[in-house]
């Protein structure tokens, strides 16, 4: 009798122990996203807020928007938050993703040296302002790595009617803070968002010199990956990581953000969308 009972007992410890396992796993939300909102310190602002308030556990992979989809492509993440429109819709499109969020946005910048050698400063659109470069072979850092930046920087190369190529044409394969990095070692232009931009510039040798342009425009979306894809994802917990994001508090969180003073990102989550958000 006491060996049946003593055997019940480890029976039940060891049931739980594999039932706990699953269940602690569940609070583990795992996010592929850019390295723009990591250097920026936007998530590091952000997630200890909602962690604390959900009891999920935010685990953010910082890779370049290319990656980052093929992350959840391959259901290596839960969830992503990225900046290429054209290619957040096309990730939706294929099954992939299940429905795109708006979040916010913030913009583009081309930065170089502060003497300016391109001439961009004074370019009337983005248009003009790379194909000076092109046409002076400026020299320029690109990322070079498949990011949402690097998707810009190559549309904005084609709009220009510009073929970058050649020794003055630099593909670093680097993320934002580092090809930032290189740019001011070397006096060198490169295109970069305002967020990293004002988390960074205090330790750069670099100037804004062309900004405002409709075409700089930098939105950024968060999906979940499709749970019918990919059936091991934390599909409740992405959802609640949307949620929260382009919830209220998030909205606000993200609005109230800032570096020296200056907002980084404009909170844009549309009431047309959140209808899609099930409860």
């Amino acid at each position: 009798m006491l060996n049946r009972l003593l055997f019940l007992f480890l029976s039940l410890i060891f049931s739980t122990s594999l039932l706990a396992g699953p269940q602690n796993h569940s609070r583990v939300i795992r996010l592929a996203t850019t390295t723009s909102t990591e250097n920026s310190g936007l998530l590091h602002y952000l997630l200890p807020l909602f962690e604390k308030e959900s009891g999920y556990r935010v685990h953010v992979i910082a890779v370049g928007t290319g990656k980052a989809l093929r992350m959840g492509r391959d259901g290596d993440v839960d969830v992503v938050l990225v900046h290429a429109r054209s290619a957040e819709r096309k990730f939706v499109a294929e099954g992939f993703g299940e429905h795109r969020f708006s979040v916010m946005y913030n913009d583009f910048v081309l930065v170089g040296p502060r003497d300016d050698p391109a001439g961009v400063r004074s370019a009337a659109s983005a248009d003009e302002a790379f194909r000076r470069l092109g046409e002076g072979k400026a020299l320029f850092v690109s990322r070079g790595d498949d990011s949402g930046t690097n998707k810009k920087e190559l549309a904005l190369w084609k709009s220009a009617g510009v073929h970058p190529r050649g020794g003055w044409y630099r593909e670093a394969g680097q993320g934002m803070g580092r090809v930032l990095q290189m740019a001011s070692e070397l006096g060198a232009y490169t295109l970069t968002d305002r967020g990293t931009w004002l988390a960074m510039k205090k330790g750069l040798d670099l100037r804004i010199l062309h900004q405002g342009d409709p075409m700089l425009f930098n939105p950024y979306g968060i999906i979940a990956v499709n749970p019918e894809r990919h059936p091991n994802v934390n599909h409740q917990g992405a959802l609640a990581l949307i949620r929260w994001f382009v919830g209220k508090e998030g909205q606000e969180k993200i609005a109230a953000f800032r570096k020296e003073g200056e907002q980084l990102f404009i909170p844009n989550a549309q009431p047309s969308e959140l209808a899609l958000l099930k409860p």
